[in-house]
């Protein structure tokens, strides 16, 4: 999908809260986050006796028309020409993935604006994506922390699971990508009466091609600059932390983060986070060293889960990338742990 710049292509209407992307018409409800340069509004599409079907005639997959007209829509300011190809990769990469458990992107504009002593950014884009008004795993890990509820081990595995497939869907292309920042903040989950949530993977702004040949030192400083801006720490893995000058690189870097996520699944945070408020403790030495602690569940059994689950953590946490299992190899065995501890 290309990016258009024609003015007409996304308007945006504040006296009215409404926004144009391309021909369809959004009523602004509300914001529901923001970060960065990046704002997301719970938008409803804004549909008129003579609309030919609306925005959703243009999705691919019939189960992302909404049923209400509610959306969410991201909002990008653009202060140069590098977040402009930024957000042009992110459109691109977005449209290379199909699967149920990846945030697809419903639509897109780019426009050009005309920047002011207090506006100083040159482009807005604006993204479609469906929405899930549950929110992220990392903020329902916060509520639940604070009313002492956690997942059962049933619905830790499923939701795990539909990671793996999100995943495998990514690093079974032609060209393998990386999500490259796996953590539950970028994972939406939505509460099924009876069912375990769904879970969908979310943001590819940091998703790029997963194998790379690191041939020289200035390469392998070139990528931990990279990942020092892109992947989140607490769940980045060692190579990207401390990038030997001769390396390959490939799509274990998710498995890793994969490994953190599913702890945090169980306890609420990374595996590594503790290391941030220890006197002299170090994110990178915890993380470069695997040094995972569990937390002690005596004080309450009810954050008890099996010590399969541990292992299988573990075993994706090998700081030596070479010999950490790949994404097929980790589906088979959730796969097991699936069949022995759903009831």
């Amino acid at each position: 999908m290309g990016c258009s710049f024609s003015g007409l292509n996304a308007l945006y209407d504040s006296t009215a809260g409404d926004v144009w992307i391309n021909e369809n018409r959004f009523k602004v409800i509300r914001q529901l986050g923001e970060g960065g340069f990046a704002f997301v509004y719970l938008v409803k599409e804004v549909v008129n006796d003579t609309s030919d079907g609306g925005v959703s005639k243009k999705f691919k997959d019939p189960s992302h028309v909404s049923d209400d007209g509610t959306y969410a829509m991201k909002k990008v300011l653009i202060q140069n020409n590098e977040q402009l190809q930024f957000v042009k990769e992110e459109i691109r990469i977005s449209s290379l993935f199909n699967h149920p458990n990846l945030l697809p992107l419903l639509d897109h504009a780019i426009i050009s604006v005309k920047g002011t002593p207090e506006q100083n950014w040159t482009h807005e884009a604006y993204l479609l994506f469906p929405v899930h008004m549950d929110g992220t795993l990392l903020d329902n890990a916060k509520t639940m922390k604070f009313k002492k509820e956690f997942f059962s081990t049933s619905d830790v595995l499923q939701i795990f699971r539909q990671l793996c497939a999100g995943l495998e869907h990514m690093h079974s292309l032609e060209t393998p990508y990386a999500h490259n920042d796996v953590k539950p903040g970028n994972v939406l989950l939505t509460h099924r009466k009876g069912k375990p949530p769904l879970a969908v993977l979310m943001d590819f702004g940091s998703a790029r091609p997963a194998r790379k040949q690191i041939r020289s030192r200035s390469e392998a400083l070139q990528l931990q600059e990279w990942a020092a801006e892109h992947v989140s720490a607490p769940f980045r893995s060692p190579e990207l932390w401390d990038c030997p000058s001769q390396a390959d690189i490939d799509e274990r870097t998710d498995v890793w983060s994969l490994g953190c996520t599913l702890y945090a699944i169980m306890y609420g945070v990374s595996p590594f986070e503790y290391a941030l408020g220890e006197s002299g403790g170090s994110l990178q030495l915890a993380v470069m060293n695997a040094q995972i602690k569990w937390p002690t569940t005596t004080l309450n059994p009810k954050q008890s889960y099996p010590d399969a689950l541990h292992q299988f953590v573990s075993w994706m946490l090998q700081p030596q990338a070479t010999v950490r299992p790949r994404i097929n190899d980790i589906v088979i065995h959730v796969d097991k742990l699936i069949a022995k501890f759903s009831h």
